[in-house]
């Protein structure tokens, strides 16, 4: 019996994005589960600048964000009776930040180059149902 060897992909984020996110960032996909990544997967968001993006809430996954180009602002409030405060902090390039799990957020492109930054999710993203709508976000409202 003859086996063909497979190997593991080696993607190169496009130059078109694949979606929109809920929030109305831009995605490109770079791992995920057909990588045979089953336990995070890993994307390139891109927001214009001056845009604002939809507040929103996951359902299930956590985020930790690394800060590629641009400058920006995320907002972000713990669900009720997690002890934290909703905050707001300006990012750059080489900034980390996380999105735990229910919190609310929202961020900006505050500068003259789109926001770009790599964003691991853990468990994989799951689909568009996962961000719910949040009615207020700390940015004000959302501009696309």
């Amino acid at each position: 019996m003859s086996r063909h060897p497979r190997t593991l992909t080696t993607r190169r984020a496009g130059l078109k994005p694949d979606t929109t996110a809920p929030d109305g960032s831009e995605i490109r996909f770079l791992v995920g589960a057909d990588d045979l990544a089953t336990r995070a997967s890993v994307v390139e968001v891109t927001l214009a600048p001056g845009h604002v993006s939809r507040p929103v809430r996951h359902r299930t996954v956590e985020e930790v964000w690394y800060v590629l180009a641009g400058a920006g602002r995320v907002w972000r409030r713990p669900p009720p009776g997690a002890g934290f405060d909703e905050s707001t902090v300006d990012v750059a390039p080489g900034d980390t930040l996380t999105i735990p799990l229910g919190w609310s957020f929202q961020f900006s492109s505050t500068g003259n180059e789109p926001l770009r930054f790599v964003c691991f999710t853990s468990p994989p993203w799951p689909g568009e149902d996962e961000a719910v709508p949040v009615h207020t976000g700390g940015l004000g409202s959302p501009v696309l």
